[in-house]
């Protein structure tokens, strides 16, 4: 396989895999809210996603590592598939609980295999290969894929109830449909070179997981480079928090009018998404002029405080307007944190290096989302969000970390650390 079609095929799958989560982007915090949950009780159930990642994270990269990328992910299509269905008929706490349970158990198998899967096939056509480019072509595609989405669900919603169907379920039984039309491509289109395993093969390569799982952790314990990127997903995953929850609830506070804002949602969001894309698409030119650490560095402190806009702004247009920058400084950061996470790890194992980036990021927005809609409940949703735009800001300094030293090392494992960012 070529790198051309490497990457036409992990674009498309990428966009297969955010369109259905476009559309749930607009009703996942105002659904549960109609449903009769307060918004103390949905950050509550939303933590339980990233408490379940916290555990799954590193066996579940392990086990990509060892069995293949593809039927991991495949799992993963089935547990996500299940979890949409069972969001359609939630209308309790334990209900929504059991669906952020499935949520965390489908991100945990999710995380990490397509991108890894792609940097494989990438590398291994190419040893030079712009993955940069690739991953940051895949934040384009997932920005507009989440846009189209977003903009569509609005329209769902806008056209009001189908029969029994409230207008805010419509747009997740649409997501539903396409969420088994993303699994499906999965099947067709992601090929990998790996001997055909009888069950005494697959064992051993499940056992193989421990010694992915520690690779990975090894890794993160003698570079500090690799640490602070992995406390910066910490502290983003934190305030992560304001803008894809508290945000409709501070929408729906300056209108007066939730049902008007959620069907604003989805245009807005599409626009966010799209504003998401161009951040993409420009920060290799940043990049290449600040390198990546000062890039990094000034996207974060650029985010945070598009996030206090969002939160202090007054009326509808002040917030929106925050949002959209807040949303391309997201989609622009988020290509340069990959590519140095990428190329601090090849071979077998980056799958489990990714997935510990992930795994930290997980509580980081459990924690996010108790914390915050605790203090929204109690001083104001303004104050929560203002609170989540100090703590993503934190994690700025640490993509200017430097190593004492500058070497690479190359475990045992297959893994590799170039301190030299």
């Amino acid at each position: 396989m070529t790198v051309e079609q490497a990457r036409f095929r992990y674009l498309l799958l990428a966009g297969l895999r955010w369109f259905p989560v476009g559309l749930l982007i607009p009703v996942m915090m105002l659904l549960p809210l109609e449903r009769g949950l307060t918004i103390a009780q949905v950050g509550a159930v939303a933590a339980i996603q990233g408490i379940t990642v916290l555990f799954l994270e590193l066996p579940t990269g392990g086990l990509s590592d060892a069995v293949g990328r593809r039927p991991v992910l495949l799992i993963a299509g089935v547990v996500n598939l299940a979890s949409v269905g069972l969001w359609l008929v939630a209308d309790s706490v334990p209900i929504f609980a059991l669906v952020y349970l499935l949520q965390g158990i489908y991100r945990a198998l999710d995380s990490g295999p397509l991108e890894a899967w792609y940097v494989d096939h990438a590398l291994a056509a190419d040893p030079e290969a712009d993955i940069e480019g690739g991953l940051s072509r895949s934040g384009v595609v997932i920005g507009l894929s989440i846009a189209g989405a977003a903009l569509a669900s609005g329209g769902l919603v806008w056209l009001g109830p189908i029969g029994p169907v409230s207008a805010l379920t419509v747009p997740v039984m649409v997501a539903l449909v396409l969420s088994l039309i993303s699994t499906v491509a999965v099947a067709l289109l992601m090929t990998e070179e790996r001997p055909a395993r009888g069950i005494a093969a697959l064992a051993a390569s499940v056992r193989g997981v421990p010694a992915a799982i520690g690779a990975a952790l090894g890794l993160a314990r003698r570079s500090r480079v690799v640490f602070a990127l992995i406390m910066v997903e910490f502290f983003w995953s934190f305030g992560m928090v304001t803008f894809e929850k508290l945000m409709p609830v501070r929408l729906s506070e300056v209108m007066a009018d939730p049902g008007a804002a959620g069907a604003l949602l989805g245009p807005v969001n599409s626009v966010g998404w799209a504003a998401s894309a161009g951040g993409a698409a420009l920060v290799p030119l940043l990049a290449k002029r600040l390198g990546p650490g000062w890039t990094g560095f000034t996207l974060k402190i650029v985010h945070a405080v598009t996030i206090v806009g969002m939160g202090l702004l007054a009326g509808p247009a002040g917030v929106i307007g925050a949002f959209l920058l807040c949303y391309a400084m997201h989609g622009a950061a988020d290509p340069v944190h990959a590519g140095m996470l990428h190329r601090l790890a090849e071979g077998e194992f980056r799958t489990s290096l990714l997935s510990l980036n992930s795994m930290v990021g997980q509580p980081g927005f459990a924690l996010g989302a108790i914390v915050l809609t605790v203090v929204a409940a109690q001083a104001g949703t303004p104050a929560a969000i203002v609170t989540g735009a100090i703590v993503l800001a934190a994690a700025a300094p640490l993509y200017l970390m430097k190593p004492k030293v500058e070497f690479r090392e190359h475990s045992q494992a297959g893994i590799s650390g170039s301190l030299a960012l």
